[in-house]
């Protein structure tokens, strides 16, 4: 543990009201779903270091979602008219999921956009034949995302293990070379400032000979690190103002994600993708019960949305 570690205060995010200052905490109202994930499953070909979902092959927590799963949500959206544009796919590995390609299918069919977050690998690989279909039909309404946590071998590989950069790189250049819609999510774990970050990664761009823009923040999304031991700042109602943000900007206030815990008889429905364990983030069974306010009552909610600046969303 680095000398600059400071624990987190255990008076901290323990009402969701009320932070231990006694301040009130900040709240976030659902503008309007523009976004809804899936979590496909917690099992991964790959064991992260620190993995912001805890995903392994033997972690089994949120079970793998059916084709069925999804198209109630989908009836749900189309039923109540909501807004929704962007139906984004995440793990775990979701090429693991053997319902991933008719879950892309439905989603495409129906006019969504969709985004899928993958390492790249064996899983993917299977994959392909069926893959290029997809893009064959519906083209840019289907983006992958690649991730690739930082732009040296080594450094990736310290974080997602031994032998996992050559088969990401081999999967990130087969989507270019067959013209998908694409991009990369890096990590901060470095410690580097962000220009030297997307520097790294337009070098490596440039020597693979892929048509990306490290420059774009959405093209190349460097997600902030998060670690719930580490002390940081409450975020009050006062703190928009202080800090120049507005409650719209936040993620939760455009996004949910639907998941299913292991032996659950239906999925529910979260606040955002980074809480999948905490039982005050879980809102209800539907989307429509999932629509009241989410209160900031997490260390996640401040180092990764507010203060790391970040969305899983484009």
């Amino acid at each position: 543990m680095d000398a600059l570690f400071q624990p987190l205060d255990p008076a901290k995010f323990r009402d969701p009201f009320v932070t231990a200052k006694g301040e009130v905490r900040a709240q976030v109202a659902l503008r309007s779903l523009e976004t809804l994930w899936f979590n496909t499953g917690t099992l991964c070909n790959l064991t992260c270091r620190n993995c912001y979902i805890e995903s392994s092959p033997r972690n089994d927590q949120l079970a793998y979602l059916t084709r069925s799963d999804v198209l109630g949500y989908l009836d749900e959206i189309a039923r109540e008219g909501m807004p929704t544009r962007m139906i984004g796919f995440t793990g775990g590995e979701p090429f693991m999921n053997r319902d991933i390609i008719a879950m892309l299918s439905d989603v495409l069919e129906r006019g969504f956009d969709a985004l899928v977050l993958t390492n790249a690998m064996n899983p993917m690989r299977r994959l392909r034949p069926q893959l290029l279909a997809l893009r064959d039909r519906y083209g840019a309404q289907l983006r992958i995302r690649v991730s690739l946590d930082h732009y040296s071998a080594d450094v990736h590989e310290a974080e997602r293990g031994r032998r996992s950069w050559a088969p990401t790189i081999d999967g990130l250049l087969w989507l270019a070379r067959n013209g998908f819609d694409l991009d990369v999510a890096g990590r901060r774990f470095s410690g580097e400032p962000e220009p030297e970050l997307r520097a790294g990664y337009a070098r490596l761009f440039r020597e693979l000979g892929l048509p990306l823009d490290a420059a774009d923040p959405i093209r190349l999304m460097l997600f902030p690190e998060m670690d719930a031991r580490r002390d940081v700042p409450e975020i009050t109602a006062a703190c928009w103002g202080i800090l120049h943000k507005a409650p719209e900007d936040v993620m939760c206030a455009s996004t949910r994600m639907v998941v299913k815990r292991k032996d659950a008889a239906a999925p529910s429905v979260l606040a955002c993708t980074l809480l999948a364990y905490d039982p005050q983030f879980e809102l209800g069974d539907t989307l429509a019960e999932a629509s009241r306010p989410v209160s900031l009552n997490h260390p996640h909610c401040a180092s990764f949305c507010v203060l790391g600046g970040a969305a899983c969303s484009r």
